[in-house]
């Protein structure tokens, strides 16, 4: 219900355009599309698996459908984890660990960034932190006794044996579970890395089953499986460069109205983009969802810090919310900026704010616990009733798409029939005007990346600047730079051809060029160039590396359901037996 109350827009047809956010109908493995621009990696291995699923179904339902899933699999992730940690906060627990999950800031300002892959990472951090635990050895449900005293903490159960593994097919089942789960999350780098932490987070955690060393390796060594399309386009197309402007401070924790950076970031807000950011938390109301919102998850650390098990996620939870609040300091900001000048790849490291994910498994297994802490002065239902109602009341605009804004949108008729032009003869395409970042009046009103590259198999040239509150953050596009220098000082189409440009895109009503015109209408225009670069030598290893990615997650969830179908099956006879 929550879920569908967030996304219910994106159930009318269209598509998803909004700032990072992309969808068309059809995507195609291009050099781009593999990590072999001159772009750095960020969203692999996403196109590859958008090019292969749109070849099937259309793109816009495609990336719909993974944003909608990504929420829901958080939501009921989130209520697995409580079940598994704080099994005695019942249903009602569960339902609040859900509402904090899927109703808070962080979720609003990354959907109105646009960053629904990296909200499909989010939903994987839950089941992620469960399936360790599992492995680790965790009591299940059913052999934790809700009389006894909380205070012995959750590992003091009344029975000895491998914990929640199941034996050798139960353990077997976990592991591809976490394969699933990790490879899912590594749909971008950011993703994976939220998913690696967790998991090794949750592996230094209390228990009698698998080893941390074992926990620990196979979380480490399907993260590192799972990253290798973003690593190997690193290490062969080069596109992390050093710039002179790491762009450390646009990038940095905002703060919000009367909360302070700490307090934003704490309350799960604080995004860079300031607007990205739902009406609610532009104003003082800000405050009251803070306050709603860390007094659920403060009546709940309590209890939650005497179940051993869970340290390790409180730990990383405040972790996650000082580090990007000291990142947002001047020294901070300094710091952050001298390492990625020494290593552009730790560029990922510069919105601050996404790393507060982190923090949200512990949020939703606090939100459980509280209901545990209240229950000698008020019912179960009663005190989930209340904090439910107070978290979605204190943040109403997520509602309906962040308020209406997140929403479906369609595209002019010109823009699939110049993409045919191009898919025709794919060569090279250089974009006026020439920011990577576009506003068209049938998009809304916020600024969206460039669809084009996403459409059409040949390599759109982009130099991957952005302009953040009147400051240009250079990105990586060196020869993206020098044709876009070619094109607004008026070269002639030798000129451009002899620096490899086939085609020549102007969007809205833009200069009319001395170009050839292959196609124009009133929202696009295409012209002919016809240069033409030499496709890269490295794209049979970067399919190889993209299939192995593939191989994660498909066996990862062939096995995680291999081996539950087996499990159910193994325990039918018990059942019966036991009924006889």
């Amino acid at each position: 219900m929550l879920t569908l109350a967030v996304t219910g827009p994106l159930l009318a047809p269209g598509y998803l355009l909004l700032r990072d956010a992309v969808s068309t109908p059809r995507s195609y493995l291009s050099d781009s599309a593999l990590g072999l621009s001159q772009a750095a990696p960020r969203a692999l291995p996403q196109d590859y698996a958008i090019a292969l699923a749109s070849a099937v179904l259309d793109g816009g339902v495609v990336v719909k459908a993974l944003l909608i899933l990504g929420l829901w699999s958080a939501g009921w992730g989130a209520a697995r984890l409580a079940a598994l940690v704080v099994p005695d906060a019942g249903v009602a627990g569960q339902c609040v660990a859900v509402t904090v999950t899927i109703w808070n800031p962080y979720v609003a300002e990354r959907l109105l960034q646009g960053h629904w892959s990296l909200l499909v990472g989010y939903g994987c951090l839950p089941w992620v932190a469960a399936t360790v635990l599992s492995l680790r050895g965790h009591p299940p449900p059913e052999r934790y006794s809700s009389s006894e005293n909380p205070g012995k903490g959750l590992l003091e159960y009344r029975s000895g044996g491998t914990g929640g593994t199941g034996g050798a097919g139960g353990a077997g089942g976990t592991v591809a579970a976490l394969v699933f789960w990790i490879a899912l999350a590594g749909l971008t780098p950011t993703g994976l890395m939220l998913a690696a932490t967790t998991a090794l987070v949750a592996a230094s955690a209390p228990g009698d089953g698998r080893s941390r060393r074992f926990c620990a390796t196979v979380g480490l060594g399907a993260a590192v499986a799972a990253a290798l399309p973003w690593l190997v386009a690193s290490a062969v197309a080069g596109g992390w460069t050093d710039t002179a402007e790491p762009g450390v401070r646009a990038f940095a924790a905002r703060a919000e109205p009367g909360l302070g950076t700490l307090g934003s970031l704490a309350s799960l807000g604080g995004l860079w983009n300031a607007e990205a950011v739902p009406a609610s938390r532009t104003t003082l109301f800000a405050l009251a969802s803070a306050v709603v919102l860390l007094a659920v998850v403060a009546v709940g650390v309590p209890l939650l810090a005497r179940r051993r098990v869970a340290v390790p996620l409180l730990v990383v939870a405040a972790v996650a919310i000082v580090a990007p609040a000291v990142w947002a300091t001047g020294p901070g900001i300094a710091v952050v900026e001298e390492l990625i000048r020494a290593v552009p790849g730790l560029g990922v490291l510069r919105d601050g704010q996404k790393w507060v994910a982190l923090a949200v498994p512990a949020y939703a297994l606090a939100g459980a616990a509280a209901v545990v802490t209240l229950r000698p002065r008020i019912p179960a239902i009663a005190t989930a009733t209340v904090c439910c109602a107070a978290l979605i009341a204190t943040l109403p605009d997520l509602a309906w798409g962040v308020g209406g804004r997140v929403r479906p949108v369609h595209y002019p008729p010109g823009w699939p029939a110049a993409a045919a032009v191009i898919n025709a003869d794919p060569r090279p395409v250089a974009v006026l005007p020439v920011d990577s970042m576009r506003s068209f009046t049938w998009a809304g009103d916020a600024p969206v990346l460039d669809p084009l590259p996403r459409w059409v198999r040949a390599d759109v040239l982009s130099t991957g600047d952005l302009t953040i509150a009147g400051r240009t953050v250079p990105g990586e596009g060196v020869h993206a730079r020098e044709v876009q220098r070619l094109l607004l000082s008026g070269a002639d189409r030798e000129r451009l051809a002899a620096a490899g440009v086939g085609w020549v895109v102007v969007t809205g009503p833009g200069p009319a060029l001395r170009l050839p015109v292959a196609y124009r209408d009133t929202d696009i225009t295409v012209y002919a160039v016809g240069g033409d670069t030499p496709a890269s030598p490295h794209r049979t290893v970067m399919l190889a590396v993209h299939t192995g990615w593939l191989g994660l997650l498909v066996g990862g969830l062939a096995g995680m359901l291999a081996f539950g179908l087996r499990r159910r099956v193994g325990q039918a006879p018990q059942t019966v037996a036991k009924t006889r």
